[in-house]
């Protein structure tokens, strides 16, 4: 007979993930051990395991939840009648919204997502293509002539966008709300105007 589901099953495994990710982001996903999760979460190794047969399950569930909340959030955003530019600005102050308290989430995928199984980082791969894609659109829209003929230079500009995002809390981590939403307007300004145009 199957073990029934606690009623804070949900609760207990949405803090699993919280603290697995500050461990794998701190030590390492290799050097990380599912001991020091299950130590770190205040419970037994052998309670550990009813959540999750492996680190790599683990590793998996933490960002499959974190980038489809990500890219729902995201593409969510009601743009509509917004011109181009606007629309670059709501989705720039939201992503670095969405950012804030997930800086563990957010640096494991680089090391993360290529250690698991093909089928798993299609999965994954695909909310981030998601995510570049409703930036590319907006992107374009905003000067057409420039990129119409120049896919690798629509490609090469929205992944510097995202590289501005995506860096911020190495270096701003503990910003609130009105320092992301003042670094995002900024970031619009630097995208749509140039250095002059700050």
């Amino acid at each position: 007979m199957s073990r029934p589901i606690a009623k804070d099953h949900d609760e207990k495994r949405a803090h699993i993930l919280k603290i697995a990710a500050r461990v794998f982001a701190d030590q390492g996903f290799a050097r990380a051990s599912m001991s020091q999760v299950a130590k770190d979460c205040g419970i037994s190794k052998a309670n550990i395991y009813h959540y999750y047969s492996s680190k790599d399950a683990l590793l998996f569930d933490i960002l499959d939840t974190y980038l489809s909340a990500l890219r729902d959030r995201i593409i969510g955003l009601d743009l509509a009648g917004l011109p181009p530019s606007e629309q670059l600005g709501r989705i720039v102050i939201e992503t670095l919204r969405a950012y804030e308290g997930m800086d563990h989430e957010h640096k494991i995928q680089t090391e993360g997502i290529p250690l698991l199984p093909e089928d798993q980082q299609k999965i994954l791969k695909a909310y981030q293509r998601d995510l570049v894609k409703q930036m590319s659109d907006v992107v374009a829209a905003i000067a057409p002539e420039v990129f119409e003929d120049d896919p690798r230079k629509l490609r090469a500009t929205s992944m510097s966008i995202f590289g501005m995002l995506n860096w911020f809390y190495m270096w701003n981590s503990p910003a609130d709300q009105k320092a992301r939403d003042e670094y995002a307007k900024l970031v619009t300004r630097l995208t749509l105007t140039g250095v002059r145009g700050l």
